[in-house]
């Protein structure tokens, strides 16, 4: 449950803005407000329980300028509370409303200390520090949590439209305003409020806005829109994480998204921190956000049509100006059956403020639609239930990291579970397995296909993130943000290398570290010489001092610039994502005008967007050519009938959600499987399911009207291609 002290009431849309012709503030805090206090001593003392309506006469209230307050020195009025506790203050202002047709949006700007509840003509529309949501605490309920008075300018919080344009009323209203103190014996007590409206055409009615007042953001966009509020515009930490609300909007392929269209595709909870290494110290941050429900429990949501979870990352590039270096690199790595987190570009409001271009991508974790292994819970001690599944990463390490182990000279971390949700008997088996992997890399028989490495690792999957690695030439790479993780015995159990993680440093866009990157294309950037040669992980290099091990990347490397990997495909995937984002980077780059500048560690300094993908095309071009020629090895078939090797189909094939209920989606990445028959068939070997695809995927859906409804139960999914390669697939309906 989320803790009494972080409930607030977030409100949850951004509302009409698309209308507002200019902002006006129709209440003002320094102006003549009625007030009563809510005393403990040496009385108690509580306004009537219809307080905050507009038909409560307040003629017996006193009167004064506002803020209403004490003890800080910014009041308009000073309350005398000698001899006195005060708890509380309410707070009336009645104003009129000239035409309310006019009005398109509101917000409420609030200095106090410590909580506040904020009622138009008895309705709700904002709170801090205040526990529950909907209620009416009364005089003597203590806030829960600090308010903070010494800020430059009062927060502000968005009114929900959908209350506003029901609540407001033409002709006279009130806004009531309850503040509490943190406890009875505080020191100071603040109330300074403000209440501007948007109009949305051009004539003017009442009074300017404040000097420091900030106008929402408002744009249209073709990438989807994502809002964040933060409780009085709190900013984010880096840990813990804090509550905040996220409404998402998307309307679709070819369709425009506004930013003041309704929330579509989420409007909820979210618990929200800043997340990096380096990357802190940009003012552009990234973050950390789990999808939640009013009790602070994590919701499993569709984000952006990703396969149902609650943990994401909202990615902000910075120093990769061209913003697609991780996108490119996670969808090259999909596109050959390997995978790595989906991603969608989108743009950010934060607290109203435009935050440009981000990237919304999943969490690496144990889950059907991401790392499909089997879940290890802490009753899992014995026999086949002990051996998976672990996510384990090579990274560097901070404070807030579970304490890593040493094997082989390597720092290898507990990713998922965590450590800590992992018992003695858990960290005791996968430290042991790793340290068998170290020894079987090691070894004088290492390369022996029975006893040596292939005994413990997936070879293919080793072939395939290495591939990748070196297109990219990482600076990070084989050394930080290395991910691996463990089946159980009986689904394989070997360990798997991935998914990647962390490209934006790669492909030419650092300035350090680069006694391995001698030739040069046309543009004078190095894109040659091998990553794995340079101060990593000893496993690389050893395992390419095995003739097998280049062979496998060597034919790896050529069937795949066939056709996934070749340069036409590379440069339509790069094209088409600057296409995509050729709008929004205009947007971006006013927010954050990096462009001709240098931000930490570009080693090339593009004027403008254009050349900056320009750049980064030329670069990974001239670097595919450079391993063309240089690759060692010697390419080999390893199945003369059918040209594939099974190592590497068996991962492009995955099955979400899984279990599921109603819809499942089957995808396939594996080139081999463009053109492929995709079979269902239940446990009696009864097809129920079947469909020819050209694509990368299809979707079964158990009801329909036209069918009848499918029954709960095990099922297999068979994809095959036109060699009659096939992949199965379990699939569990609920």
């Amino acid at each position: 449950m989320r803790g009494l002290a972080t409930v607030f009431l977030l409100l949850l849309s951004f509302h009409a803005f698309s209308q507002v012709d200019h902002w006006e503030t129709i209440i003002k805090a320094n102006e003549q407000w009625s007030y009563f206090l809510g005393t403990t001593t040496p009385v108690a003392t509580e306004p009537a329980s219809n307080w905050r309506t507009l038909a409560f006469d307040d003629s017996g209230w006193a009167q004064g300028a506002g803020g209403i307050g004490y003890g800080d020195g910014d009041d308009g009025t000073t309350l005398d509370v000698s001899g006195i506790q005060v708890m509380s203050v309410f707070l009336r202002k009645k104003f009129t409303v000239v035409d309310k047709s006019k009005i398109e949006s509101a917000i409420l700007s609030v200095d106090y200390d410590d909580g506040f509840i904020a009622y138009l003509n008895g309705t709700e529309i904002a709170r801090a520090n205040m526990d529950g949501r909907g209620d009416f605490p009364p005089y003597n309920t203590a806030s829960n949590g600090f308010g903070d008075e010494a800020l430059v300018n009062p927060l502000p919080f968005s009114v929900d439209n959908q209350k506003l344009q029901t609540a407001i009323i033409q002709g006279e209203n009130v806004l009531a305003v309850q503040v509490h103190n943190e406890n009875a014996s505080s020191s100071d007590l603040t109330s300074n409020v403000y209440f501007s409206v948007g109009i949305n055409d051009a004539s003017f009615t009442y009074q300017t806005t404040p000097s420091w007042f900030t106008a929402p953001a408002v744009f249209s966009s073709d990438l989807p829109i994502l809002i964040i509020n933060t409780t009085g515009s709190q900013p984010i930490p880096d840990d813990p994480k804090i509550v905040a609300t996220m409404g998402v909007i998307d309307n679709g392929p070819g369709n425009r998204n506004h930013s003041t269209d309704p929330f579509n595709n989420y409007n909820g909870y979210i618990a929200i921190e800043t997340r990096g290494e380096s990357s802190q110290m940009f003012p552009k941050k990234s973050y950390s956000l789990e999808t939640q429900d009013a009790a602070g429990e994590n919701i499993n949501v569709e984000l952006l049509g990703f396969p149902a979870e609650n943990d994401w990352i909202l990615y902000a590039p910075y120093t990769d100006k061209t913003m697609m270096r991780n996108e490119i690199t996670f969808k090259l790595s999909r596109d050959i059956g390997r995978y790595a987190s989906r991603t969608r570009a989108c743009e950010v409001i934060l607290n109203g403020d435009y935050q440009g271009v981000y990237t919304l991508m999943e969490r690496i974790k144990v889950d059907d639609g991401r790392v499909n292994i089997a879940s290890l819970n802490p009753d899992e001690v014995t026999g086949d239930d002990l051996t998976g599944g672990y996510i384990l990463r090579v990274d560097k390490i901070d404070r807030n990291d579970y304490p890593a182990w040493n094997s082989g000279g390597l720092d290898f971390q507990y990713f998922d579970p965590a450590g800590e949700d992992l018992v003695a008997q858990q960290q005791v088996y996968i430290q042991n397995f790793i340290s068998a992997v170290n020894s079987s890399i090691n070894g004088a028989g290492f390369a022996n296909p029975e006893t040596g490495y292939a005994r413990y690792i997936d070879v293919a999957s080793f072939v395939d993130n290495m591939l990748i690695s070196e297109l990219g030439l990482n600076v990070d790479g084989y050394r930080f943000s290395t991910y691996m993780y463990k089946d159980k015995d009986s689904k394989g159990g070997k360990l798997v290398l991935g998914p990647l993680w962390d490209f934006n440093l790669a492909y030419g866009n650092v300035d350090y570290n680069t006694a391995v990157q001698s030739p040069t294309n046309a543009f004078g950037n190095p894109a040659g010489g091998w990553l794995y040669k340079d101060f990593r992980m000893f496993w690389f290099p050893r395992l390419m001092s095995d003739p097998n091990f280049q062979n496998k990347m060597k034919t790896r490397w050529t069937s795949l610039r066939e056709n996934k990997l070749s340069n036409t495909r590379i440069t339509f995937l790069i094209d088409s994502m600057a296409t995509s984002l050729e709008e929004a980077q205009v947007r971006n780059y006013e927010r954050w005008p990096i462009l001709g500048t240098y931000v930490w560690p570009n080693q090339y300094i593009g004027n403008t967007y254009a050349q900056e993908v320009a750049w980064f095309k030329n670069w990974i071009i001239s670097r595919a050519n450079w391993m063309d020629t240089n690759m060692p090895g010697t390419i080999v078939d390893p199945d003369p009938v059918t040209g594939v090797d099974d190592e590497f189909v068996q991962a492009g094939v995955s099955v979400y959600p899984n279990p599921g209920n109603d819809v499942f989606t089957i995808e396939w990445s594996n080139s081999s499987f463009e053109q492929c028959r995709v079979e269902i068939i239940n446990a009696l070997g009864e097809q129920v399911f079947t469909s020819v695809e050209n694509g990368s995927s299809v979707t079964w859906r158990t009801t329909s009207s036209q069918r009848s409804v499918v029954n709960a139960g095990v099922y297999f999914v068979r994809v095959t291609n036109t060699r009659g390669t096939n992949v199965v697939k379990k699939l569990v309906k609920l």
